[in-house]
């Protein structure tokens, strides 16, 4: 990508500048990712030497990781392995995000079932170690259990 790589969220109170250059393009289909970005996938790009204009939200997600958002619009902004140097961005909310072009999905045993891979990149399951090989053999999840099919919803209080 040549040029200055910058983004931001919907509303504009968060925006980035990328100084360091971007690495490696995945799309990521593990069940954190879907349910950090409400979609079926994460599209993530690393990222060295980002700058903040705004401050985004943080929520650890993980024991390994954090993701980052905008407090006032909801936009998803970036995962963040903790101790590491390379943010992963989200390719969305990159301001020329067809610039970026996947290499890999990773993932891929939460795919959803109507998704189909076509395009031959490589598909990998998600595994101890992360991608890298050098992360945790296990994750602990801090996101909210998912209920069991059947269960209802907790009532409001009235």
């Amino acid at each position: 990508m040549a040029g200055a790589v910058t983004g931001g969220c919907q509303c504009g109170a968060v925006r980035f500048r990328v100084t360091g250059g971007l690495g490696r393009a995945s799309i990521c289909h593990c069940r954190m990712c879907q349910r950090a970005t409400g979609g079926a996938f994460a599209p993530l790009v690393g990222a060295r030497g980002v700058e903040w204009q705004g401050t985004p939200a943080r929520f650890a997600s993980s024991d390994v990781a954090e993701r980052g958002f905008c407090a006032a619009c909801g936009t998803p902004l970036f995962y963040a392995p903790l101790g590491s140097e390379v943010v992963e961005l989200m390719i969305g909310a990159l301001d020329d995000p067809g610039a970026v072009t996947p290499e890999l999905h990773y993932g891929v045993e939460s795919r959803v079932p109507w998704l189909q891979l076509a395009d031959g990149w490589p598909a990998q399951e998600t595994r101890p170690g992360g991608l890298s090989g050098t992360g945790p053999a296990r994750i602990a999840s801090r996101q909210a259990a998912i209920p069991a099919p059947g269960t209802p919803a907790p009532e409001e209080d009235r």
